[in-house]
């Protein structure tokens, strides 16, 4: 069965929120490079990478559904912050606009009678509360160490090990 027109219409939309995701990601990666703290900024790219995967796992799903993919030009970012704590809280605000987007798409899929999309949808479901948890982990830590000092530096120190594992492709 192909997909519908509105799961088409609100997949497409989310597909293009999260290449926008990625690019903000990328953004505040090289605000950090510039800063001189190349593990925030590591951290940054791996996030950059995994929005990345995420809309082509959204891409891919729907043209495997017999839908068609239309990319949008992507609206500019911002590239300057206050600081490191200023930065992971609008990457929690972030996260939870994109939660609630996801939450949408699920809605829209469920009004149509889409379990495909619904049971497709799930796993980005369970990711964004991933992402929440693991964002306010960081302001709770960043909070505690007061943004300097040591404990900033061994936070830059420990993000630097970070890697992308495409979690899209573990199923």
């Amino acid at each position: 069965m192909a997909i519908s027109k509105k799961v088409e219409d609100i997949l497409n939309k989310q597909i293009n929120a999260e290449f926008w995701s990625a690019y903000l990601y990328l953004s505040m990666a090289n605000y950090f490079e510039s800063e001189g703290m190349a593990g925030f900024a590591n951290w940054m790219k791996v996030q950059f990478q995994e929005e990345t995967s995420h809309a082509i796992k959204m891409l891919d799903y729907v043209n495997e559904r017999g839908g068609r993919v239309i990319l949008e030009p992507i609206a500019a970012v911002e590239t300057d912050w206050d600081s490191v704590l200023s930065i992971f809280e609008e990457t929690y605000k972030h996260e939870q606009h994109v939660t609630s987007l996801i939450n949408n798409c699920v809605d829209v899929a469920i009004e149509e009678k889409d379990h495909a999309s619904v049971n497709f949808l799930k796993w980005f479901v369970d990711e964004q509360v991933e992402e929440e948890a693991s964002v306010s982990e960081i302001i709770d830590q960043l909070k505690m160490f007061g943004c300097q000092g040591n404990g900033l530096y061994m936070m830059d120190k420990e993000f630097r090990t970070r890697t992308f594992v495409d979690e899209t492709k573990a199923e």
